[in-house]
């Protein structure tokens, strides 16, 4: 009995021994050899509205893995979010257009994150509007609308005398959605024509407000987060690809955006005005916390796109992302 005793009392000891009950150097050595680092700092991003709402989901995941950093987002534009991201104001820069060269040439790094599209978008109360979703509307006619300034009256669009006036919405900010709508019609943001408007959800205030208005923005300004309808007061003009005069069953792809994501990834919906959407940095990650950061969103943060009303890339694309930043595949 006592030598059981005895044994028992020898052995707690060495286990309390072996777990740590005083430091000793060939311990802490394996520690910091097996322990990972917890990840901490603080990032910000700024720029395109139109990667704001994935931005702010893949920001809260983000901290939710890793609480010890923190992260500041603020849309205001694709063309704030570039200059921010090469003053060194920001972290990370939100991009809806291809980077200029001019760009690139200041030292500007784009990594393309996801993709989206821009639509354009008319009132619910739009006396038209019943015309409007039959047959949409044709590019030269949006061109003539927003370009030319030569279409000016719906009543006119539809065949009959110039009455009521079309009043043309625009943003005033520097932006990519203002940029891709503009290339889809052969020019850029300056050349459309229209009432300035600061921001997407500026733009759709303005055009649901409006019976008259007619306006552009990106999906996910467009769309209700949890019904995937078009907001309240807002609808998509559809868009007459074929140029013949009525939307035939292929182009009727705007009643969900689950419809529209779909026709995007099936190159039904023409690119422009679908775009990729960027990440830009002032060269490589310059900081542990940034990199992962933009890792996970090559890799385990492709997993919330969807679902946030983005279509993910494909592998290579992704893949170049991630030569790109330096960076290797990571699921956390």
């Amino acid at each position: 009995m006592r030598k059981t005793a005895l044994f028992a009392a020898t052995l707690v000891a060495a286990l309390a021994a072996f777990a740590g009950a005083g430091p000793g150097p060939d311990r802490d050595s394996a520690r910091a050899a097996t322990a990972v680092p917890e990840l901490k700092g603080r990032l910000s991003l700024s720029g395109a509205w139109a990667l704001y709402p994935l931005a702010l989901k893949w920001a809260e995941e983000f901290q939710r893995l890793h609480p010890g950093v923190r992260i500041d987002v603020q849309a205001g534009g694709a063309g704030k979010g570039v200059a921010d991201a090469l003053a060194g104001a920001v972290d990370i820069g939100m991009l809806s257009r291809d980077i200029a060269p001019a760009e690139t040439a200041k030292g500007a790094l784009a990594v393309a994150v996801a993709k989206d599209a821009v639509v354009p978008t008319v009132s619910r109360a739009n006396p038209f509007l019943a015309e409007i979703l039959r047959r949409g509307l044709k590019r030269n006619e949006f061109a003539a609308i927003w370009v030319a300034q030569t279409l000016r009256s719906w009543d006119e669009l539809f065949g009959r005398k110039p009455g009521r006036p079309i009043h043309v919405y625009t943003r005033s900010d520097a932006c990519g959605a203002a940029e891709t709508w503009a290339a889809y019609l052969g020019r850029r943001q300056e050349d459309l024509n229209g009432i300035g408007v600061y921001g997407d959800p500026g733009v759709a205030d303005a055009v649901k407000r409006d019976p008259l208005g007619v306006g552009f923005n990106n999906i996910n300004f467009v769309y209700d987060a949890k019904t995937k309808r078009p907001v309240e007061g807002l609808e998509v003009c559809p868009i007459d690809l074929d140029g013949n005069g009525t939307l035939d069953p292929r182009e009727r792809v705007y009643a969900t955006r689950d419809d529209i994501i779909k026709a995007i990834a099936a190159d039904v919906y023409p690119s422009p005005p679908a775009r990729e959407l960027f990440f830009v940095l002032k060269g490589k990650p310059a900081s542990p916390a940034l990199a992962e950061f933009l890792k996970w969103a090559l890799t385990g943060g492709q997993a919330l796109v969807p679902d946030a009303g983005y279509l993910p890339l494909g592998k290579e694309r992704l893949a170049q992302g991630l030569a790109a930043i330096g960076g290797t595949d990571t699921g956390r």
